[in-house]
C-alpha cells in the first residue's frame, strides 16, 4: 500500500484537489465570476429579499461585516439547524496544495493530509448575498453560508440563475436553446426567445399572486413548458418544484402542500384530474395551469398554457426587474423531492449557487464545449440528473436540449436520439440495459458468419477500450477496420454518431453491461452524487475513468471516507459548493445529513484506488445484517446472478434478521404501452429459451411448470455465484421466480429504475415468510 493510502485509511479523508494547470483551465473556461473570493460581507437584512438600500450598500462596502470564527475540530455530534449547536463556530477548509494565502489556512497537518474539517471564506463585496448565519437552512426563507474556497476552484463569485441565464443569451442568443417535435416537424427556440419567454412566464406568476418563497408545482413529461415553467417561478421569486407524473393524487397533494404551493401546472387532463381530487386540501393554491390539449371543463382559477403565458402582459418590467435584482445567489429557488422509499418524500432545498456553480464545473470537468452541446431530455425532471443535465448544465453551455417523446421509455426514444443526434448522452442502467437486449436479441439472429464477425470486433473493442482507460498507447491490430465496419454503424444506428460522452448514473449498473458497450466503442462514464449535492459529486470522462468505478471528485469538491474499517470502506461524505441548504421544513432529518462541521453524509459505502477513483461498496441502509451479525452488501450478489443467468430481469436479495440469504427473481419481459410488464417473455428472454430447447413464450408458462431446464439453469448460476462468495453467509439458499417483473408503476422501482427494497419486502412479505417457511420444516 502506497504512502497515500495509508493516508487515506488512517485519517477517512481523500483531498482530491486539481493541480494548477485544470485550476487555469477553469478561469479561462469560467466568464461568470472567475474572480477568486476572499470575504463575505453580511448586508443588513433586506424586506422580502428586496433590494438594499444606499445605507445599506455603504455598509457593506465598509468595514463593519461581521468576521467569522475559526474552530479546529468541533463536537462529533450532528446537530440540526435548530440545536444549541447551530451557532457553533464555522471550521476549517483544508488548504489546496497550491495555494498562496497561509493566512486562510490552519498550519497544523494531520498525518500528511490537510485537516478534515473545511472552513468558510469571506466573499468579496461584489457578491451580493443575504446575511446568513449557518451552512444549513430549513426554512424556505432563510439563506445559507456558502462553502467557498479561498483559491482555485471552489472559489468563483455566486452568482444567480438569471445572472447565469443572461450571460449565455448574450454570448448565444441566436443559438438553438429548445428544440420540440410539432406535427411531425422539429421547432426551435432560441435562447434569446427562451429567455423571453421565461419572463413572460415569470410576469404571469406574479400576476395570479405568486408569493416569494412559494411553490410552483410542474406535473407533466418534459418539454419546453417544464423548462419555461420551472425558470419563470425561479425569476418570480418562487421556490421551482418538480412532481413525479407516477405520483399519486395523495403524494401529488403532499409535495404540493409542503412547499406551499401557489401555482400548479398539469401536463394534461390525467395529470389534472389527480389535483382537482386534492385541491381542497391545498390551501395556499391560487391556479392550475394545464399546458397540454384542450380543457375539458372550464374551471375558475385554471388555465390553458396560452391563457397563462399572456395572464402577465401588463405586468411592467420594471416590477418583475425588481424582483430578478432582489435574488440571492445563497437563497432557495429550487425543490428536488426524493422518491419517499421509506417515508415522506423530503424537500431538498438548492440554492442558486447550488444549481450555478455545480453547472459550471461539471461542464467543465466532463470537457463539454459551449455553443455545440446537445442532449435529449426524455428521462424525469423532477429528478436532479435530469434537471442537472437538461436544464442547467445546457444554460450554463449555450447547448441545445431536444425533447423526447412521453413514450420515449416505451421504444421512441431511439428515434430521437437518431434525429438529435447529441453530443453528450446520459442514460440510467436501465436504459443501457434495453439497448443491450435489443442489440444482443438482432445480433441473434444474424448468419453465423455476421456473428463470428461481431464477436471478433467485439473484442478488439474491449481490448482496445481497456488499453485506452488505462493509459496505454496500444491499438489492436485490426481496431481501424473494426471501427469502419462495426463500431461507426451501430453507432450510427443508435443515434450516438456524434456522442463525445455517454454517461451512466442515479443506479449501479453492472460490469456486464459496461463491457458490452466498452466492446462496442462506446464507453459509459459513471457518475455518482445525490439530490442533495445538486446531482454529480464523482464524474468519469473520456481521459479519466475505470471500469465499476464511478469516478474521481469534481474539481473544487472534496470526499471524505467517514469510519473506514481496515480494507479502506467508509461512508462517503461530501464538501463543496454543491451540497444542499437543507431539508424544508425538516430539521431532524436535515441533522442527520448535515453534521455540525456541514458536511453531507451520503448514507453510501465506498473505498478509493490508489488514484482516488471511487468505488461504490453498498448502501448503509441496504446493508442485509443476518441473524449472525454478517453485514451483507446486496448490489454485488444480485449483479452476479444476473450476469450468470440472462433470462434475470432483476433479482434482490433477502436476508435481513434472517439466518440465510434468499432472492426474489424476476423473468425478463416486454412492456405495454403504459410501460407496465406484460406476461409475455422478451426477445432475448425467448433467444434464453431456445439455447435450452424450451418453447414457452410466457412467463407463466415458466413458472406454472416451473420449468425445469430453466430452473435447473437459473440453480446452476447460482452456484457458480455461491462459489465466489466470501462465506458461507453470502451464499444463496433459495430463491423463487415473481409472477410479474418490476416496475415504476408498479411501485417496486423508483423513478430513475432503482430498486426501492422496503417497497418490494412489503409488497412479497407472504412469498418471503413462506420460502423461509419451507426450509424451517425441513
Amino acid at each position: 500500500m502506497s504512502d497515500h493510502e495509508d493516508s487515506v485509511v488512517s485519517n477517512g479523508i481523500s483531498l482530491m484537489d486539481r493541480d494548477a494547470e485544470s485550476m487555469a483551465a477553469q478561469k479561462a473556461w469560467s466568464p461568470l465570476g472567475s474572480k477568486p473570493v476572499h470575504k463575505q460581507t453580511l448586508c443588513s437584512p433586506l424586506a422580502n429579499g428586496g433590494d438594499p438600500t444606499p445605507e445599506v450598500t455603504q455598509n457593506c462596502a465598509g468595514d463593519s461585516h461581521l468576521q467569522e470564527k475559526h474552530s479546529v475540530h468541533g463536537d462529533s455530534t450532528a446537530a440540526g439547524p435548530d440545536s444549541e449547536q447551530s451557532s457553533a463556530e464555522p471550521p476549517v477548509v483544508p488548504a489546496p496544495p497550491n495555494s498562496t494565502e497561509p493566512s486562510a489556512y490552519p498550519a497544523e497537518l494531520n498525518g500528511g493530509l490537510y485537516l478534515d474539517v473545511p472552513k468558510l471564506i469571506q466573499l468579496p463585496i461584489t457578491a451580493t448575498l443575504a446575511p446568513a448565519e449557518r451552512l444549513w437552512s430549513t426554512d424556505r426563507d432563510e439563506a445559507v453560508k456558502l462553502r467557498i474556497e479561498g483559491s482555485g476552484p471552489g472559489s468563483e463569485t455566486p452568482v444567480t440563475v438569471h445572472q447565469m441565464f443572461l450571460e449565455t443569451v448574450k454570448a448565444w442568443g441566436d443559438h438553438a436553446a429548445l428544440a420540440s417535435k410539432k406535427e411531425g416537424q422539429w421547432v426551435t427556440q432560441t435562447w434569446r426567445q427562451y429567455y423571453e419567454q421565461c419572463r413572460a412566464a415569470a410576469k404571469s406568476f406574479l400576476k395570479l399572486g405568486l408569493e416569494r418563497y412559494h411553490g410552483v408545482g410542474i406535473l407533466g413529461f418534459n418539454c419546453a413548458e417544464w423548462f419555461i415553467s420551472d425558470v419563470g417561478c425561479i425569476l418570480a421569486g418562487g421556490l421551482a418544484t418538480g412532481i413525479y407524473t407516477t405520483n399519486s393524487p395523495e403524494a401529488c397533494q403532499y409535495v404540493a402542500a409542503n412547499c406551499n404551493a401557489n401555482v400548479l401546472i398539469v401536463e394534461n387532463h390525467k395529470q389534472l384530474v389527480k389535483i382537482l381530487q386534492v385541491k381542497d386540501q391545498l390551501p395556499h393554491l391560487k391556479a392550475i395551469v394545464q399546458y397540454k390539449d384542450e380543457l375539458q371543463q372550464k374551471l375558475p382559477n385554471l388555465y390553458t398554457w396560452a391563457e397563462f403565458m399572456k395572464l402577465g402582459e401588463e405586468v411592467l418590467d420594471e416590477q418583475l426587474n425588481a424582483v430578478i435584482d432582489s435574488l440571492r445567489a445563497n437563497e432557495c429557488c429550487t425543490l428536488i423531492y426524493t422518491s419517499g422509499t421509506t417515508g415522506n418524500p423530503k424537500g431538498v432545498m438548492l440554492s442558486h449557487d447550488n444549481i450555478t456553480w455545480t453547472a459550471n464545473t461539471a461542464g467543465m470537468v466532463t470537457e463539454l464545449v459551449p455553443g455545440e452541446e446537445v442532449v435529449v431530455s426524455y428521462l424525469p425532471l423532477s429528478h436532479v440528473a435530469a434537471q442537472m443535465n437538461d436544464i442547467w448544465v445546457c444554460m450554463r453551455l449555450g447547448g441545445t436540449t431536444y425533447f423526447a417523446e412521453p413514450d420515449a421509455l416505451k421504444g421512441s426514444l431511439g428515434t430521437t436520439l437518431k434525429e438529435a443526434r447529441p453530443t453528450a448522452f446520459l442514460g440510467v442502467p436501465r436504459v443501457w440495459e434495453k439497448m443491450q437486449e435489443k442489440m444482443k436479441a438482432v445480433g441473434a439472429k444474424a448468419s453465423p458468419m455476421k456473428k463470428r464477425v461481431a464477436d471478433w470486433a467485439k473484442s478488439i473493442g474491449l481490448q482496445y477500450n481497456y488499453s485506452a482507460m488505462n493509459g496505454e498507447p496500444v491499438v489492436p491490430w485490426g481496431f481501424m477496420l473494426c471501427d469502419n465496419l462495426v463500431f461507426k454503424r451501430v453507432r450510427f444506428a443508435l443515434g450516438l454518431d456524434r456522442c463525445k460522452a455517454c454517461f451512466t448514473g442515479a443506479a449501479p449498473i453492472t460490469k456486464d453491461t459496461l463491457e458490452y458497450f466498452m466492446s462496442l466503442n462506446i464507453p459509459l462514464f459513471e457518475l455518482y452524487g445525490m439530490s442533495e449535492s445538486s446531482g454529480p459529486h464523482t464524474v468519469s470522462w473520456t481521459n479519466a475513468y475505470q471500469i465499476m468505478s464511478c469516478g474521481q471528485v469534481m474539481t473544487g469538491c472534496k470526499t471524505k471516507l467517514d469510519k473506514p474499517d481496515a480494507e479502506g470502506n467508509g461512508e462517503i461524505c461530501f464538501w463543496g459548493r454543491h451540497v444542499f441548504m437543507g431539508y424544508l421544513n425538516m430539521p431532524d432529518k436535515t441533522a442527520e445529513a448535515l453534521d455540525q462541521d456541514g458536511w453531507l453524509h451520503s448514507g453510501d459505502l465506498g473505498k478509493h484506488d490508489k488514484n482516488d477513483f471511487l468505488y461504490i461498496t453498498g448502501r448503509i441502509k441496504e446493508l442485509i445484517i443476518t441473524a449472525g451479525g454478517e453485514n451483507i452488501p446486496p448490489v454485488h450478489i444480485e449483479d452476479a446472478v444476473k450476469a450468470e443467468t440472462p433470462i434475470i430481469s432483476n433479482a434482490m436479495l433477502i436476508g435481513d434478521k434472517r439466518k440465510f440469504l434468499s432472492m426474489l427473481l424476476t423473468l425478463k419481459c416486454t412492456v405495454d404501452d403504459n410501460g407496465d410488464p406484460t406476461d409475455e417473455l422478451s426477445p432475448e428472454a425467448l433467444a434464453y429459451c431456445q439455447q435450452l430447447g424450451v418453447t414457452a413464450t410466457k412467463v407463466s408458462e415458466i413458472t406454472a411448470s416451473k420449468e425445469p431446464a430453466i430452473y435447473n439453469a437459473i440453480q446452476e448460476g447460482m452456484e457458480r455465484v455461491n462459489a465466489r462468495a466470501t462465506s458461507n453467509a453470502q451464499k444463496i439458499q433459495k430463491w423463487v421466480i415473481l409472477a410479474q417483473d418490476f416496475s415504476v408503476s408498479g411501485g417496486e422501482l423508483g423513478p430513475t429504475m432503482k430498486l426501492k427494497r422496503p417497497v418490494v419486502v412489503k409488497m412479497y412479505h407472504e412469498i418471503i415468510e413462506q420460502m423461509y417457511a419451507v426450509v424451517q420444516e425441513q
